[in-house]
């Protein structure tokens, strides 16, 4: 298991009750004394750009529930770091950068929806909350991939987060949601 820091993923137990965080892979951005926060790469909401932002009406980039709080808030992740600046949370995606830049781009087309990923919200966690979490074992943790952090199948992300750690985590995939089910 890796240790929370940014560009780490946080991959949530088959079981784990919360409907905000049931089967949700969260890319960690920030874990400091104070808390940490992420958000949810796996959750569509059902709104696109153009629909939350009139400035960008008929732009139909997908837009994630990053997750519970804050929900009036829009963040991104990119691998456009030249043109955007940003945080860098692995080896090229980057967290932020110059939003009014992102508009413009959007709307002369020369940026695309591979290149950035929007979210509503996010996940937060207060000082020592996410390492309880960890420790009631709430999360799997493992090094985020570009290929996970932008993976087009969202509804699979999930299942290949675990699978690609291989043994038990594979077999994870398989579990039912309600295990009183089996």
């Amino acid at each position: 298991m890796a240790a929370p820091e940014p560009g780490i993923l946080l991959i949530s137990d088959p079981f784990l009750k919360d409907p905000n965080f049931q089967r949700t892979v969260i890319l960690l951005c920030d874990h400091e004394k104070e808390g940490s926060f992420g958000f949810v790469i796996n959750k569509l909401h059902h709104q696109v750009l153009g629909d939350l932002m009139e400035v960008l009406e008929g732009c139909n980039f997908p837009v994630f529930i990053g997750g519970p709080v804050q929900k009036d808030s829009l963040h991104f992740i990119h691998r456009k770091p030249e043109l955007l600046g940003g945080t860098e949370l692995i080896d090229g995606i980057f967290w932020g950068g110059d939003f009014e830049l992102v508009l413009s781009m959007i709307l002369t087309k020369e940026l695309h929806e591979e290149d950035i990923r929007f979210f509503i919200g996010y996940s937060g966690w207060g000082s020592g909350q996410l390492e309880e979490e960890l420790s009631e074992k709430s999360w799997i943790t493992r090094k985020a991939t570009r290929r996970l952090a932008f993976y087009k199948n969202i509804d699979e992300i999930w299942k290949e987060a675990l699978f690609d750690l291989g043994g038990e985590y594979q077999q994870m995939i398989n579990y039912p949601k309600d295990p009183q089910l089996n």
